[in-house]
């Protein structure tokens, strides 16, 4: 067993006019991720060689305006995602709980058609290469994920199943500490907050990442979309048998929180929600051709 390390979730704390405002390791986590993102975009428009007929998809300073509209889709997809995903009927039941982000609960899932949504909108009002739009956004994802993942391990949340593996971690708080062990004994728990950043982020970064660069892959519009989505949905997929679900779907019937199951067997909600983009994402890159060959993106 490993010992969770020291850590605070806030980074720090300071008080003005009798209130206290803390930044957190997740806000930052946001926050650094889309700058590297937005980075990544402009970095990406520039080089001109890397885009059908040697023209970007936008202009750098039209990177900028679609990181609002970006934000927007996240937050508000995010929320309403997981709302809808994995506790409908408490909202349905206290809905001016819904406006309280703050207080926690996003859904990847839900924040990932809200940026679909968000960009679809804007490509359409400016003229712009949907499928290029796409494939520029999917390839600067993946630093976001890998930040966002570490923050929710430092913030001891989301943790995953119960585990007598030496690489299993004591996560601090009664509801990690509650799994059936004998009376007195530590519960360890798979880190799974690190396994997906280690796949949703570092490694599935760094494959898009080579695409682009090496392998020139906005040549192919929606070959790096395809990925995406496919890799994401893939590793997250692997990841929810070792990731604890959310304790609505788990019921002494129902120890491993299948969402989806017939006689014992079936799928978390996270798998239900995966299957789709895996198959969406596979769907696209078999359909990527050079853009010189095949129809416009």
């Amino acid at each position: 067993m490993i010992p969770f390390p020291n850590l605070s979730p806030e980074i720090f704390t300071i008080s003005l006019f009798g209130m206290e405002f803390a930044l957190r390791w997740y806000a930052m986590a946001y926050i650094v991720g889309l700058l590297i993102a937005w980075w990544l975009a402009v970095r990406a428009v520039r080089r001109a060689d890397l885009w059908p007929a040697v023209q970007a998809p936008m202009q750098p300073r039209q990177v900028e305006d679609l990181m609002t509209w970006i934000i927007l889709g996240v937050i508000l997809g995010g929320r309403l995602g997981y709302v809808l995903f994995y506790q409908p009927a408490y909202y349905l039941a206290n809905p001016a709980q819904i406006l309280r982000v703050w207080e926690g609960g996003m859904a990847f899932h839900g924040g990932l058609i809200g940026v679909i949504v968000a960009a679809w909108i804007y490509s359409a009002r400016h003229g712009i290469t949907r499928l290029s739009m796409a494939d520029l956004i999917a390839h600067t994802v993946a630093p976001g994920l890998l930040l966002g993942r570490v923050a929710n391990f430092i913030n001891a949340e989301l943790w995953g199943r119960a585990t007598s593996s030496p690489f299993g971690v004591i996560f601090p708080g009664q509801a990690a500490q509650d799994c059936g062990q004998p009376l007195g004994d530590l519960c360890a728990r798979h880190p799974s907050q690190l396994y997906e950043a280690g796949l949703e982020g570092l490694l599935l970064g760094a494959v898009l990442l080579w695409l682009v660069y090496a392998r020139r892959a906005f040549l192919r519009p929606g070959l790096v979309l395809g990925l995406f989505l496919a890799g994401y949905g893939a590793a997250r997929f692997i990841v929810e048998f070792f990731r604890q679900p959310d304790a609505q779907f788990v019921s002494p019937g129902n120890p491993l929180g299948l969402a989806w199951q017939i006689d014992g067997w079936g799928l978390t909600q996270g798998q239900a929600l995966s299957i789709p983009m895996i198959a969406l994402g596979l769907w696209f890159m078999l359909r990527a051709r050079p853009a010189a060959e095949g129809k416009p993106a």
